[in-house]
């Protein structure tokens, strides 16, 4: 499962040349999806208005939903200290799930804000389509 935090949809809503081909390139691989944390939507678009339209207009885009044992579990994080809500959310959906066998990916520009043994990705690094 490929995650985008909110740095990372703040760069797709303003067109970010990678993260664009990346969701053009799922939209064409069936199953393929781009997950968005709905507290990283909130925040993009509070900081960015029309964030959320332009980022919601990928067909490969899907959005996490805050329901009741996500926002416990996300309240939590928040409490012990991992950051804001959006931040958690994101860290929230990168957890092991039992409808997802693989390893979540967590696509963002500050690898920094999620603690270690967070599979995340720069969404500037030089491979994170195999282009080198």
């Amino acid at each position: 499962m490929i995650i985008l935090d909110t740095s990372a949809v703040m760069a797709l809503a303003q067109s970010h040349k990678t993260l664009s081909l990346l969701a053009g390139n799922m939209a064409l691989t069936p199953g393929d999806r781009l997950i968005v944390p709905a507290l990283c939507l909130m925040q993009a678009e509070s900081a960015d208005e029309g964030a959320s339209r332009h980022v919601l207009r990928f067909s490969s885009v899907d959005i996490d939903d805050l329901n009741m044992g996500a926002a416990i579990s996300v309240g939590k994080m928040i409490r012990d200290g991992y950051g804001g809500p959006d931040t958690c959310h994101a860290l929230y959906c990168a957890l092991p799930r039992p409808d997802f066998s693989g390893k979540s990916i967590l696509l963002t520009a500050e690898e920094d804000a999620y603690p270690p043994g967070t599979v995340t990705v720069d969404i500037d690094s030089p491979g994170m389509l195999g282009f080198y």
